[in-house]
């Protein structure tokens, strides 16, 4: 038949074999993915994809898209995703506005998503997409461990993160987790997650804490103040109007101008001056 997926009697044996590659091996991995491109013949779609007509007995496939810009990565993710039973890689995008227009209309359940894209970033075509397409779930895969970068795609609609150190099983657990209602995360992603929820303490005790100028600056914020007019009115350049603002977001534990202005408000005692 021209549409399926063929693997040799030796060939399974020796997929088999490779899979018992021993787990602490470092470089487990990256072989079983280059494994992966050499064991397992199919026919590719227009999009680089294993054809989505492919039909498994008895199963609902899970569709899955790329969005991804290493040509090579792009191309050992497909193929891992089309050489699990029940998985198909329906379409591969090597940026984020290729992925905003041709993800709409392919509807997949699952979307693998890179952060550092040529162009919009990845967090951005996170919330874009979610706009258009709120029951497809995205998990991002990258490089990228910085709690902030974490949150910001969290917040953008992101339902998973995972490093892309991660072993071809857990790539494919983590879909499979997706798909069944959960949020996989990687296990060092997830402590990061754990440990900044930790660190939230109570705003209004963290309010007392703030400083002297810190109060001023925080007072000519909540008066509708650019950085620029606080600077002339307290006598200190605009860098060091930044710095204290970024003081009273991180003491207050917010992330913007309003948070800040609503805390203060709600603690200050008189009116504004």
């Amino acid at each position: 038949m021209a549409n399926s997926i063929t693997t040799t009697g030796d060939e399974a044996r020796a997929y088999n074999q490779f899979w018992l590659w021993p787990k602490g091996s470092s470089t487990r991995p990256v072989f079983q993915l280059i494994f992966l491109f050499r064991v397992v013949s199919f026919t590719q779609n227009p999009r680089g994809c294993a054809n989505p007509q492919i039909e498994y007995p008895g199963a609902m496939q899970i569709h899955v898209s790329i969005v991804e810009d290493d040509v090579k990565v792009r191309g050992s993710l497909a193929r891992l995703i089309d050489s699990t039973d029940d998985f198909s890689c329906v379409s591969q995008h090597p940026d984020a506005e290729n992925a905003l227009r041709e993800i709409p209309v392919i509807k997949p359940e699952i979307v693998l998503m890179d952060i550092n894209l040529p162009g919009m970033d990845g967090v951005e075509c996170v919330r874009r997409l979610k706009q258009v397409l709120p029951k497809t779930q995205i998990v991002m895969l990258t490089v990228y461990e910085n709690t902030n970068i974490i949150f910001e795609a969290l917040t953008a609609g992101a339902t998973g993160y995972l490093l892309k150190r991660s072993s071809p099983e857990q790539i494919i657990e983590a879909i499979r987790d997706v798909n069944g209602g959960g949020s996989p995360m990687s296990s060092h992603i997830a402590r990061k997650v754990v440990a900044s929820f930790q660190k939230v303490t109570n705003p209004v005790h963290e309010y007392e804490k703030l400083s002297t100028r810190e109060h001023q600056v925080l007072d000519y914020l909540a008066r509708g103040f650019l950085y620029r007019e606080i600077a002339e009115e307290l006598k200190i350049s605009y860098a060091t109007v930044h710095t204290h603002v970024r003081h009273i977001y991180e003491k207050l534990h917010v992330r913007s101008r309003t948070e800040a202005v609503t805390i203060h408000l709600s603690r200050r005692r008189g009116p504004l001056t």
